[in-house]
């Protein structure tokens, strides 16, 4: 089966929805692909804290360039974080606040309430509750459905996308070979039906967002596994700081599950204090900062005194405010921590740190494009820099909904002059015809997560990385000659894509001696 649009955007969170309004409003045909039932299932929907909305009046571009470096250990990409400072703050009212009607906090005269962040030199992020990403999210997904606004628009829902198509890997003859690399579309497999799918499209945008499903303690949604870094590497991409996984220092602590659930960044930011289990505050040892230090530097400390004291978790405490005020600012924290027996107004919160974002990628320029011709990333997947070795907080969806709408306005420029590749010069996808075997691949998959947490997490070391090299090889060679002969699925699909960025982050982890914002290496 064949299906044909002007752009292919794989992925459904704030950056792909971005880019396919702006591309929609051109009248683009376009294609969104996800590999879940429901396109909100992404990790935008579970971000908690907030988006940056840098007012000029009382916020300079400056000094918010300034806090995105200092947080990154000056290792950010300047030019990036200027190019976000200057532009999102009329991308943002223009998608969220005009078009989309997001539905921020605001106080009782209507003006937006304003909250600040770890490594926030100012309260700049606007928010709603304790789920801005999911009033983000739904808002997106609300004005993008209306048919009669957007008739150019089709969801690919439990679509999982397989390959990039690539006419000098996937031509029918070796004339092809020769071509320029460039990607014409992708091989999609339709779930339901058990099919392979070629779709086309004259320009191709990866959204898949990050990896932190490939560790074993982590925060994202079960879709970051990896899927667009894998494809974009298997089509001959570049890949940038693929070492610099970001944990965040408070995930809720239930002793069962592996998905944490989030404690925002606003729970410090409002006030909240760390506590070992002596129910001493100690993040003065650590950081002038305290709490609001960046998050590298938190998640470390926990660690610290977690190992010191031999316990599985420290304490955020935040029951000095006001009980009515810790509901109404916190209402997602404060039911889910109720339906786990603490009560967040009158007892400390559990807390351990969880992989949670992905600061590198694949490399794009300031244009969002990749070095691939008609293939361009955007937001958790991609890298430009912006964040370097470390993430200023609330910086994800700003990044999201910046370079999504930066993406769209470039590939708009010429795409109407662009023809869509001839679908009969490329090979139809082989299935394998094996019978699978869920239980070996769920067990292949738990394996993967439990050796990114113990050997590629918080800290890792010469020992560690060469322990994790001799479990990927291994691995690799066994999954990729199943992957060559078993029918498809969607789990065996992220298997391999899940082994092949394990050792992208595993080779660069080699390659860094040196500690930087979120990456430290033990020395030897």
């Amino acid at each position: 089966m064949i299906k044909q649009y002007d752009v292919l955007i794989v992925g459904s969170g704030i950056a792909g929805l971005t880019s396919a309004i702006k591309l929609a409003e051109q009248g683009a045909s376009v294609g969104i692909c996800t590999r879940e039932e429901e396109p909100e299932h992404t990790n935008t929907y579970w971000a908690q804290g907030g988006v940056i909305y840098s007012q000029k009046i009382w916020d300079d571009e400056d000094t918010l360039v300034d806090d995105i470096n200092r947080a990154s250990s000056h290792t950010a990409n300047l030019e990036a974080a200027r190019i976000l400072a200057e532009r999102s703050p009329e991308i943002l009212e223009e998608i969220f606040l005009e078009k989309a009607n997001t539905q921020f906090d605001r106080d009782e005269t209507g003006e937006l309430l304003f909250t600040k962040e770890a490594a926030h030199s100012k309260a700049r992020i606007i928010y709603k509750g304790d789920y801005t990403g999911k009033a983000i999210q739904v808002s997106l997904l609300n004005y993008l459905n209306d048919k009669e606004r957007f008739p150019t628009v089709e969801f690919l829902t439990a679509h999982t996308a397989i390959d990039l198509i690539t006419p000098n890997h996937h031509g029918v003859s070796i004339q092809q070979r020769y071509e320029e690399n460039k990607v014409v579309g992708a091989y999609v497999f339709d779930q339901k039906k058990s099919i392979v799918k070629k779709v086309l499209a004259k320009k191709t945008i990866l959204a898949t967002g990050g990896i932190g499903a490939l560790y074993l303690h982590n925060s994202n949604a079960s879709s970051s596994r990896g899927d667009g870094h894998a494809m974009a590497a298997r089509a001959g991409a570049q890949m940038l700081n693929m070492e610099f996984i970001q944990f965040h220092p408070t995930t809720f602590y239930s002793g069962t599950g592996h998905r944490r659930f989030l404690v925002s960044e606003a729970v410090r930011g409002e006030g909240g204090k760390l506590l070992n289990s002596k129910g001493e505050a100690f993040m003065e040892k650590y950081h002038p900062d305290k709490e609001l230090a960046p998050r590298d530097i938190v998640a470390r400390a926990i660690l610290s005194e977690m190992i010191a004291l031999k316990d599985d978790y420290v304490y955020l405490d935040i029951t000095h405010k006001d009980p009515e005020w810790i509901k109404n600012r916190f209402p997602t924290i404060y039911e889910y921590c109720l339906e786990h027996k603490v009560d967040i107004t009158k007892d400390p919160i559990p807390v351990v740190p969880a992989a949670h974002y992905t600061c590198g990628g694949v490399k794009t320029d300031l244009k969002c494009r990749t070095n691939l011709k008609n293939l361009y990333a955007v937001g958790e997947v991609s890298c430009t820099g912006l964040h370097g070795a470390n993430r200023l907080a609330s910086t994800s969806l700003l990044e999201g909904v910046t370079f999504g709408y930066i993406a769209a306005e470039e590939i708009s420029k010429n795409l109407q002059n662009e023809k869509i590749y001839d679908a009969e010069n490329i090979r139809d996808w082989r299935i394998g015809e094996d019978a699978l075997d869920l239980g070996l691949i769920a067990q292949d998959i738990q394996t993967i997560k439990q050796t990114m947490w113990n050997y590629l997490g918080l800290t890792r070391s010469k020992n560690r990385l060469a322990r994790a090299r001799a479990m990927f090889r291994e691995m690799s060679d066994e999954i990729h000659k199943f992957y060559r002969h078993a029918a498809l699925h969607d789990e065996l699909i992220g298997l391999r894509n899940g082994v092949e960025v394990a050792n992208m982050v595993l080779n660069a982890s080699v390659r860094n001696k040196k500690s930087v914002g979120c990456f430290y290496r033990e020395k030897s």
